[in-house]
């Protein structure tokens, strides 16, 4: 055992969070999770709300300890959660996120094709669970949803998981949205569980009901603000160009990682240890650097794109209810042809694209939010909410957007 090792971290949002054993301590000082210290929370939001630099690292950490309290208060209320439960629980939540790509859900499936986060933070666990001598064999299994007691993946990934509660106050603290602070520590007073599954006892109803505004004003304030969208855009663009270029057997600089990735197409298949080891070397740094010196590239298309991003100079974006003409859209597409001096409709889709994103902030169809009433029946947030707004949450709300050059208008 180290001696005299951390135990607490000193957070901005929840004060001193402790360390609770040698297990967590060592996984917070492996390799694996520092990475996440380079991984940026939200993607490219600071172009929009500058304060918003805070990473996963800080994330995960805000979770471990709302996770820590979860334990607190249903142990207190009679709940059965063991050692080896919490061990795992702890486990779980601190390493929800950590296979997240680049840039968080900016870069997701860019570098890896058709892969997702939730999967690669599985073979991270796996792999750590070797390492540290099968540890963490009960947080894979609450992760995964394989363990028995259901509430304690419920815990961990669900519609009022500790991720969620975390990333909602902690986001909104980071970008100054008021509108999307949520009290965490006044939910989980409020849970308990009944039939295995977990609930939130009727007196905290307000507070879900708040949580799920929170959660809808965060997603089209923030998470899907128009300009965070364009510049998320042009990042996976500048990605698809890079990969184009090499394609064609051209040399582009760029980390020894970062090029593993561009020159190899990795499937779900083919995600082994190997891609895994490259996976940890690679991180926010690696983009940023390779878009700076991309700037001096030869190819036109790949250097506008980076200068675009660089300097903030950002395709400008619309939204709609409605989905874009397609007259529109080719009008639109020879303006811009004309004023980069582009010729192929390639390279021209470069810088006008068309897309739509989605809010839904509450699912009544899947891991529903149950209020248990004093009457011991279990009921639906939805149908119990006096709250008229919160059905209207459960219907998915779809934007359409087009981008292209300002002077192209």
């Amino acid at each position: 055992m180290i001696p005299n090792k951390l135990t607490i971290f000193n957070d901005p949002i929840y004060g001193f969070i402790r360390i609770p054993s040698d297990l967590i301590f060592d996984l917070i000082a492996h390799p694996y999770f520092q990475r996440l210290r380079r991984i940026s929370q939200m993607g490219l939001s600071y172009m929009v709300y500058p304060g918003a630099h805070h990473t996963r690292f800080h994330h995960a950490l805000g979770s471990m300890y709302l996770m820590q309290k979860s334990v607190q208060v249903l142990r207190f209320k009679g709940v059965d959660i063991s050692d080896a439960d919490e061990k795992g629980l702890l486990g779980a939540i601190l390493l929800h996120d950590i296979g997240h790509e680049s840039f968080s859900h900016a870069m997701e499936h860019s570098i890896v094709n058709g892969v997702s986060h939730e999967h690669i933070s599985l073979q991270f666990m796996k792999e750590l669970n070797v390492e540290f001598d099968g540890q963490l064999e009960v947080a894979i299994s609450i992760f995964t949803g394989k363990h028995p007691k259901k509430f304690l993946n419920q815990l961990v990934s669900s519609q009022l998981d500790m991720d969620r509660l975390d990333y909602l106050k902690r986001d909104s603290f980071y970008t100054g949205v008021s509108e999307g602070n949520t009290n965490a520590e006044r939910l989980i007073t409020m849970l308990n569980v009944v039939d295995g599954n977990l609930v939130v006892e009727e007196k905290g109803i307000y507070s879900v009901e708040k949580f799920l505004m929170a959660r809808r004003f965060m997603y089209w304030q923030v998470y899907l603000h128009k300009t965070g969208v364009v510049a998320e855009q042009l990042l996976i663009s500048i990605l698809k160009r890079a990969r184009h270029l090499i394609g064609e057997g051209k040399s582009i600089k760029g980390s020894k990682s970062l090029l593993f990735f561009l020159h190899n197409s990795i499937q779900l298949e083919s995600f082994d240890n190997e891609v895994l080891e490259q996976f940890s070397k690679l991180d926010d740094i690696d983009i940023l650097s390779a878009v700076k010196e991309w700037q001096e590239e030869d190819d036109k298309v790949l250097q506008l794109l980076c200068k675009m991003l660089i300097n903030r100079k950002l395709l400008h974006i619309k939204v709609k209810k409605e989905p874009i003409k397609q007259a529109k859209l080719t009008k639109k597409k020879k303006k811009v042809g004309e004023l980069l001096g582009l010729t192929t409709e390639d390279e021209i889709s470069y810088f006008i694209f068309t897309g739509e994103i989605e809010n839904r902030a509450y699912n009544d169809t899947s891991q529903n939010i149950n209020i248990l009433r004093k009457n011991g029946k279990i009921v639906d947030v939805a149908k119990l909410s006096d709250h008229l707004n919160i059905s209207a949450l459960s219907k998915t709300v779809t934007k359409y957007y087009i981008c292209y050059p300002k002077d192209a208008v």
